[in-house]
């Protein structure tokens, strides 16, 4: 018992110092949901420390009763993995259990699966296990994450709620995130669900912030030094209002129309490299050569005015 309030004491000072303190030293493997690239899942598991290292699944999001247990077998079964466990928290109460906070402190690798991100909010937030995470990431351990898993990774995150039909203001509903992807909102399933609306809404409010749409079978490793490369097999979409000139107009609905002029969007493809710092393309696969390895494409965004089928 005294082990376990130590331990516990030591992850809270931990994670308040992630909270106000310098850049973590963890990575982040985060997939826009549907298929799991492969090449995703095997760096997730190399920064875990390697095949015998400890991986924790959080099944959270997921209404599935053997969601835990998915993982648990896909770690082992498809990358080797020899000690892999879950923790099964469906509510705050269950956060606040000593043991599973241990057992997330001592994780070299931590992966939240798919489902409804506001369910792992709910639960880990202002919590042992959720400050267990945060040491973990902070002392170096690497978060991944799936669909609702990669959604509530960046503080804050969006709901899936909202009118996405439009590009206007307070239609997306925010909440407070995980914050392990800092200076961002992330989104996912990006392409495959035309998702473009509700992200350019949620950045021309919020201009500061760094929208990244990720797509499906496609996931980005974000590391220490605040770069992220392309994994997997489509496409990530950089949104950036930081250098453009915003204005509103008043709409039939009472919330005010959204315009942007000199609103910088870049395409990144498998392998190209992002740095969040200067929010410039700073790598390019080497197969590219010419216009092609440009990553910086002029886009219609009045192509981006499409609905989205589904909300999470």
């Amino acid at each position: 018992m005294r082990r376990t309030l130590a331990i516990l004491g030591s992850v809270v000072c931990a994670a308040a110092a992630f909270a106000a303190g310098p850049a973590p030293k963890g990575n982040l493997i985060l997939i826009g949901g549907g298929e799991k690239p492969k090449d995703a899942m095997a760096k997730f598991v190399e920064l875990a420390g390697g095949p015998h290292a400890l991986i924790v699944a959080i099944p959270t999001a997921s209404g599935e009763a053997d969601a835990g247990s998915y993982y648990v077998k896909l770690f082992k079964e498809e990358y080797g993995c020899t000690n892999v466990t879950f923790l099964d928290i469906k509510s705050k109460a269950d956060a606040m259990r000593p043991e599973l906070a241990e057992l997330a402190v001592k994780a070299g690798g931590i992966f939240f699966g798919g489902g409804d991100q506001v369910r792992i909010t709910n639960a880990l937030l202002d919590t042992p296990v959720g400050a267990a995470i945060a040491a973990a990431f902070e002392r170096g351990a690497v978060v991944g994450g799936t669909s609702a898993g990669t959604a509530c990774q960046s503080d804050p995150m969006i709901t899936g709620e909202g009118d996405f039909k439009v590009i206007q203001a307070d239609t997306v509903e925010l909440k407070r995130g995980l914050g392990f992807f800092r200076g961002v909102i992330v989104d996912q399933h990006f392409i495959k669900r035309q998702r473009e609306n509700r992200l350019l809404a949620v950045i021309l409010e919020h201009p500061d912030l760094l929208g990244v749409g990720i797509d499906e079978a496609t996931a980005v490793w974000v590391r220490p030094d605040r770069t992220f490369q392309v994994l997997g097999h489509s496409s990530v979409i950089v949104i950036d209002a930081s250098g453009a000139t915003l204005s509103r107009q008043p709409a039939e609905n009472a919330k005010a129309l959204l315009g942007a002029h000199g609103l910088k969007v870049d395409i990144l493809l498998p392998g190209e490299t992002f740095d969040l710092a200067t929010r410039t393309v700073v790598a390019a696969p080497a197969s590219t050569t010419g216009a092609a390895a440009s990553s910086h494409r002029e886009v219609d965004l009045g192509s981006l005015h499409r609905t989205t089928a589904t909300p999470k």
